[in-house]
């Protein structure tokens, strides 16, 4: 029920005879690649932006970190006296 059925007499490949023309390879070229100045300049503008953002972050949880730690030797001195 579930075994293969081959067929009776099989057909053996039609033979396929390959002569090459040429015995030189073709090179076949690419077409220029062609990036827009638009493009560059929006991936430049794009970059710029995102550094920008990375050190305002940066400089935002630096300056969080220093005054969460003036804060608490301010109130470490508070609770002392």
């Amino acid at each position: 029920m579930f075994l293969p059925k081959y067929p009776d007499n099989p057909t053996p490949p039609p033979a396929h005879a390959h002569v090459p023309t040429d015995s030189a390879p073709v090179r076949r070229s690419l077409p220029p690649i062609s990036i827009s100045t638009g493009a560059v300049a929006a991936v430049i503008t794009g970059g710029v932006v995102l550094t920008a953002l990375l050190a305002a972050v940066a400089v935002s949880a630096i300056s969080v970190a220093i005054a969460a730690v003036v804060l608490r030797s301010l109130l470490r001195e508070h609770h002392r006296r």
